[in-house]
């Protein structure tokens, strides 16, 4: 019976030693699978930069090429300013004008509506004014506003209609008196 303890420890020893081999040899494997995945996600993260700059990159050429034409039209109508022919000058701002509004158009801009209530999602009151308009309704726009998609980019400024000014009542006791209130004023006195 002494041989059999012996057998036992000498054999939880092997087995405690394979089990910290085993577990050394897992924790060696972990580790490596760690760095090649935190390796896989900085490339992952290098490659998506370097594609959002090709991205916008190209969203500026094509912005930009579509914009030549109306720079174009812009000279002509500034060499026809040099040339003091008013009627053309007018005509050429006009072109550009319609141009480039319509290329922005194009892209998804659109002007802020700014008629009925004010909306401070895509209005900024600069001031409010006495007005028989609706109280709160938009009554003058300063500036326009302009949203792309959903998104407002500048929004409208404008002038917000206030309730009417109200005339302040009159009290009986100031009634047939001048303006300093129950005090009596005397009649004005000529010297002559």
């Amino acid at each position: 019976m002494t041989e059999d303890p012996q057998v036992t420890e000498e054999s939880q020893e092997a087995e405690e030693g394979l089990d910290v081999e085993a577990l050394q040899a897992e924790r060696d494997q972990l580790f490596d699978r760690l760095q090649r995945l935190a390796a896989e996600f900085d490339n992952y993260r290098k490659r998506n930069a370097r594609e959002q700059a090709a991205l916008s990159k190209h969203a500026n050429e094509r912005l930009v090429k579509e914009l030549i034409p109306i720079l174009d039209d812009l000279g002509r109508a500034l060499e026809a300013a040099a040339d003091h022919e008013a009627a053309k000058l007018e005509d050429g701002v006009r072109l550009v004008h319609r141009a480039f509004s319509e290329l922005l158009t194009k892209e998804g801009l659109a002007e802020i509506a700014t008629e009925g209530k004010f909306d401070p999602h895509v209005h900024e009151a600069l001031l409010s004014q006495p007005s028989d308009a609706a109280e709160g309704s938009v009554i003058e726009v300063v500036q326009k506003g302009y949203k792309l998609g959903d998104k407002v980019l500048r929004p409208a400024r404008v002038v917000v209609a206030a309730a009417p000014a109200a005339q302040p009542p009159v009290r009986e006791a100031d009634q047939g008196r001048g303006s300093r209130g129950n005090r009596e004023v005397p009649p004005a006195t000529e010297d002559r």
